[in-house]
């Protein structure tokens, strides 16, 4: 799973901007291998602002690990704006490669599915639920390590990780919030799978954390926080003040 998958989403108020869920794995971004480079944030004209009330505003970047370019790299994203705004990583397990098998089909299925369902009523808005509907109606052979976050327009943010993808909630100079891995052991995260021996919704860590305006979110696979320090994450948050005035660099 070396890739880096990066939100960064600032809460904010503002106009009513109304786009599509936006829905990507990595086939279509190149990759930047240089460490420096790890934490990157899209241009503005990547960048939606996103409701009125409280909100997300988002930039989004994918990083191929360097031996994975070529096809692509195991990692897929979700962004809807339904509510206060939906984000979603999943990682996909590199290990399914020995068997012949694309581990990039899994995530990325199970991200469309995700898409799908956010606004379904059963779902009701809750980020453990749709971890359980989207799982169930994937079909590829596979696994992932997944996290979710929902924000709702009064400042709470939903959160339902399975595995070693991340979150960090930065308030200022320092971090608020952070999600906690889940392993097995060294190197064998929990995950969302097609086989038996996989976790479900009921594995997932459930968290809510009350955040305000000017905090930003931060959320990624592990390739992002296995390569990059928390005080560097908040160094290079604080040294971009608006998602939207943030480049890649």
């Amino acid at each position: 799973m070396a890739m880096v998958t990066v939100f960064r989403a600032s809460i904010s108020r503002s106009l009513p901007t109304s786009f599509p869920n936006l829905l990507s794995s990595s086939s279509n971004r190149n990759s930047i291998p240089k460490k420096h480079r790890l934490l990157c944030y899209a241009a503005s004209s990547q960048t939606k602002t996103i409701r009125s009330e409280v909100s997300f505003c988002i930039g989004t970047h994918l990083i191929p690990h360097p031996k994975k370019v070529e096809r692509g790299g195991e990692d897929a994203f979700l962004v809807s704006d339904y509510n206060g705004g939906v984000i979603a990583v999943a990682d996909g397990v590199s290990g399914w490669a020995e068997q012949n098998v694309d581990p990039s089909l899994f995530p990325q299925e199970l991200m469309a599915n995700a898409s799908c369902l956010v606004e379904d009523e059963e779902v009701n808005y809750d980020p453990q639920i749709l971890i359980r509907k989207a799982h169930a109606a994937t079909s590829a052979v596979g696994s992932a390590t997944v996290i979710v976050a929902m924000l709702e327009t009064n400042g709470t943010l939903k959160i339902a990780n399975v595995g070693d993808c991340g979150l960090r909630a930065i308030r200022g100079d320092r971090i608020i919030f952070s999600t906690s891995p889940q392993e097995h052991y060294f190197d064998c995260p929990y995950q969302l799978s097609s086989e038996m021996v996989g976790q479900t919704y009921l594995d997932a860590v459930v968290s809510r954390v009350e955040v305000m305006e000017g905090d930003t979110i931060v959320m990624g696979s592990d390739g992002l926080f296995d390569n990059v320090f928390d005080h560097e994450i908040v160094s290079t948050v604080a040294g971009h003040g608006d998602v939207a005035a943030a480049g890649i660099s």
